[in-house]
């Protein structure tokens, strides 16, 4: 199976044919996967170099004569390094573009924490107005993508990574999708945590969310997933553990409620590894995962439905 970020610059150079509003901005980064659609569209693809600060830059301004540009690099030098030029370039100047991240929080440990960026997500929650796509198969990646395009001037980010599920599941672009239905917890698996989240609640009696969309959050599924599961909710985020503890919390404001974020840890870890390895090391395989929500919701109940 082809990896999102195989998928990434094939659909994007269509779309480069189709609109001709589409710009693609690089930084060295991906530009060999767009060589034929540079040489059919040379105004419309552009390679800044290794100026990731420039990357951003370039594509505000074309942001500003009314083009819809889409840029692209690793997550740690798409959102973390030039978050200055984010903040202002786009946000203060109020304009749109779409962001698409490889690399992910660890997908490539030899290249070491200069590739790794697990606070990507958190970061942009600082900021008004984003959208966060993370899909969790290639299939989805390449529809989140069309979603994001289309978007009239709307400010995403698209997050690519090796991680995948087996099975892609028709996405929208706005709602959590009900995978599994259960009476004693929800938990929310976001893009490429549903195959570990499914393997690790099997037989237990929670409801279990699909997040492809992550911002805005879908306040509205997370209340209507409660009101049948009870209000004890984990999040299983390919991230920074945490990151959507917040907008779970404010979704369910007015009732009693306990959230467990689980994702990525704080503390660095120093040896390249593997991708596997560092799952397990963040306690993201499915058989630590089991272990965390059975510990929280509880493994009395096995009748699961749906």
């Amino acid at each position: 199976m082809d990896t999102m970020r195989d998928r990434f610059a094939p659909v994007l150079s269509r779309l480069l044919d189709e609109d001709p509003r589409v710009a693609v901005v690089l930084a060295e980064i991906g530009r060999d996967g767009f060589a034929e659609a540079a040489h059919r569209h040379p105004d419309r693809v552009i390679n800044v170099g290794i100026r990731e600060q420039l990357l951003i830059g370039a594509g505000a301004g074309l942001a500003l004569t009314g083009l819809r540009p889409v840029l692209h690099t690793f997550a740690s030098f798409l959102v973390e390094r030039p978050f200055e030029q984010v903040k202002l370039d786009l946000g203060h100047q109020g304009v749109g573009a779409v962001l698409v991240s490889a690399a992910a929080s660890f997908d490539w440990p030899a290249g070491g924490y200069t590739h790794m960026a697990p606070g990507d997500v958190a970061l942009l929650d600082t900021l008004d107005g984003w959208t966060v796509h993370v899909p969790g198969h290639p299939d989805e990646a390449e529809t989140l993508l069309r979603h994001a395009v289309a978007a009239g001037d709307d400010k995403v980010y698209v997050r690519l990574s090796v991680q995948a599920n087996a099975q892609a599941l028709p996405v929208d672009g706005k709602r959590f999708r009900t995978v599994r239905e259960g009476r004693s917890g929800v938990v929310v698996a976001v893009g490429p945590m549903l195959d570990a989240v499914l393997a690790a609640t099997e037989g237990l009696d929670v409801t279990v969310l699909y997040a492809t969309t992550v911002r805005p959050f879908d306040s509205a599924a997370l209340r209507r997933a409660t009101e049948g599961a009870g209000a004890d909710v984990v999040l299983v985020e390919p991230y920074l553990a945490g990151t959507s503890s917040a907008a779970a919390n404010d979704a369910l404001a007015d009732v009693p409620h306990r959230v467990l974020g689980l994702g990525v840890g704080r503390r660095e870890l120093r040896r390249y590894g593997t991708v596997e390895e560092h799952v397990a090391a963040h306690g993201l395989d499915a058989r630590s995962l089991r272990e965390r929500i059975v510990d929280f919701v509880g493994d009395g109940r096995v009748a699961v439905r749906g």
